[in-house]
């Protein structure tokens, strides 16, 4: 039979019935996704009707939805705390680090739902519904007098202020409801990026370039919706109300929730293929099974599947590499004359792996290393929300006679940077460092990471310089010991350690976001997401404990580092102790980057 036949005709018994084999019309073969990804029915992906722009303005709502409500939380909760639940500016500090570090730890349990049991799509809608009902509990907590302490009062009898406290049931309720809004979008963040970036076909080569820009204007989004978090939320918390500051993000959040469900047809859907987790065990677990069985020498005498088995499975072939030859004991059958189909199903996974599926693991392996340094990257970011508002607070908030900037709003320099920068290095950086190169990307990945860390370690130094100097401006006018005087100096200050630290977030968390995603295995991107994004979570509990360490070492020679007047810490050592600790990672990160091999997939 031709292959371009619609029709097989039988030619040795006329008597049997003719069977009729229906090919879909060549135009809407050549438009079907050839990535495995289905639509809403399951059926094959048709290009034309799903995914690309028109997808991704479904799933960038939700994501700008989430960021809203969690940048316009985040950037002011260090002042709610201390000023409204009266807590101390260290236990405020280990508060705010310890929920932000468990909403980015999250994002592991949300992968491990979507990769194996209910897709990113139903992840992030019932995800989303929770996150939702938190920030609704979290609105209540802050409206209802009944949900908080009273406010500070001057004691009539000494004239000292005195701050009433939380009690057990106001702090019970406001804490469960701001954890289950960390639970809630914490579980939702790793599947919202991977799902974007499922809305291009990489097998197509007009969409796989679309996708290598992708996350730069992923960021860029996303970015704005922390400005608006940044400025105007925090500007409503600060001078409006607690209540309205809280609430809006709130309904804005169910407005896109629909909104999501609205786009349904227009998605395209990877299936879930089972656990990452459970792989990586069987693969590991055949490989010592198999610890006596020699490895050959050829490659192609590994065990492997077809193309059209792998696509069913949800991921591509990828190319055999010679790294941790250990683990390709996994993929030597026990017997090689045991070549059939028939044969090998009568082996268990545990005993027996696919050469791709030993490259998965080898490739989860080899971002360990990458993750231990985007983790130390991030903890400097930590200082964001606690420190530098801290001494925002401290400094002359007028912007003219008649606008006062919130402390926390300074936060919204660093999305500033971001949206300003990300055009710039779109638009203009990749094309000219792409004709020195020749990578399409102009730098690696690699690079772009290495980058930020650098300028991370800028920003640190320029924090420790600026605060050695507001010190200096607060002994001088005899200040030291009056916290909540305004110092004669203003809050401009502070724009150059907020400027280098959007631009290293430029550099390395959009270039950190995307590496994890490209070369985490195909069944398991929203795991390599949410990689990165704990991250985050950890480097804020890393900062949490470095904090209670240095406060309980340096409070051994009489003066702690970090004490609840702030005129009297030594924040700049503690910068200075950050800087020092992103040189030692430039170090270690520029080894292992000269060392990575990036991910070879074989072409269809």
């Amino acid at each position: 039979m031709d292959a371009d036949s619609n029709q097989v005709v039988p030619i040795c018994n006329t008597n049997y019935p003719t069977t009729i084999k229906t090919h879909p019309p060549l135009e809407r073969t050549v438009s079907l996704a050839r990535d495995g990804s289905v639509d809403f029915r399951g059926n094959t992906a048709d290009k034309r009707a799903s995914g690309r722009l028109k997808a991704n303005a479904f799933i960038i709502g939700i994501e700008i939805g989430e960021r809203l409500a969690f940048y316009g939380i985040s950037a002011n909760l260090v002042t709610y705390l201390t000023h409204v639940l009266h807590e101390g500016t260290e236990k405020s500090a280990a508060n705010v680090n310890n929920w932000i570090g468990t909403t980015f730890i999250a994002p592991l349990l949300g992968a491990f739902l979507a990769d194996a049991f209910w897709g990113r799509f139903w992840t992030i809608l019932i995800c989303g519904v929770i996150y939702f009902v938190g920030l609704v509990m979290l609105t209540l907590s802050v409206t209802v007098s009944a949900f908080k302490p009273p406010g500070c009062f001057i004691s009539p009898s000494d004239g000292i202020q005195q701050c009433p406290s939380a009690t057990a049931g106001q702090v019970g309720f406001f804490y469960f409801a701001l954890y289950l809004m960390s639970l809630g979008g914490g579980c939702m963040k790793p599947c919202i990026a991977a799902f974007g970036a499922d809305q291009f076909d990489e097998e197509d080569k007009r969409e796989n370039e679309m996708k290598k820009s992708f996350f730069n204007w992923w960021v860029f989004g996303i970015s704005l919706g922390a400005l608006v978090s940044a400025t105007v939320l925090v500007y409503v918390q600060s001078y409006i109300s607690w209540g309205w500051g809280f609430g809006t993000p709130t309904v804005l959040m169910g407005i896109y929730l629909v909104l999501y469900i609205l786009g349904s047809k227009s998605y395209r859907h990877k299936t879930p293929v089972g656990s990452s987790f459970t792989q990586i065990g069987q693969v590991i677990v055949a490989a010592v099974r198999n610890f006596r069985i020699q490895v050959p020498a050829d490659p192609a005498l590994l065990y492997e599947v077809d193309d059209k088995e792998s696509l069913q499975a949800g991921a591509r072939h990828i190319t055999h590499s010679n790294s941790m030859r250990f683990l390709d004991k996994a993929a030597v059958l026990p017997n090689p004359s045991e070549g059939s189909s028939s044969d090998i199903q009568k082996h268990s996974p545990w005993k027996l792996a696919t050469v791709t599926e030993v490259e998965e693991v080898k490739l989860v392996l080899r971002l360990l290393p990458i993750w231990v340094a985007a983790l130390i990257f991030q903890t400097p970011s930590a200082q964001i929300s606690t420190f530098y508002t801290r001494q925002g607070s401290t400094l002359n908030v007028n912007f003219g006679p008649n606008f006062k900037i919130p402390a926390a709003s300074l936060q919204s320099i660093i999305p500033i940077t971001i949206v300003c920068l990300i055009p710039i290095y779109d638009r203009v950086f990749v094309p000219i460092t792409r004709r020195f190169t020749g990578n399409v990307r102009g730098i690696t990945m690699l690079q772009r990471i290495g980058i930020g860390i650098i300028l991370s370690f800028l920003s640190m130094v320029c924090a420790a310089v600026t605060e050695v100097y507001r010190v200096k401006v607060a002994r001088e006018h005899g200040l030291l010991d009056h916290p909540f005087q305004t110092l004669p100096l203003s809050v401009f200050i502070l724009l150059p350690q907020y400027v280098l630290l959007g631009a290293a977030e430029v550099f390395t968390s959009t270039g950190a976001l995307e590496f994890f995603y490209d070369q985490a295995p195909d069944s398991m991107r929203s795991l390599g997401t949410a990689v990165f994004l704990s991250t985050i979570g950890i480097g804020n509990f890393l900062s949490s404990i470095l904090l209670s360490g240095i406060v309980k070492v340096t409070s051994l020679s009489g003066q702690s580092w970090i004490v609840d007047n702030l005129n009297r810490c030594r924040l700049d050592y503690f910068y200075w102790l950050l800087a020092g600790l992103m040189v030692a990672n430039l170090c270690f990160f520029s080894g292992l980057a000269r060392c990575y091999k990036y991910k070879q997939v074989a072409s269809l």
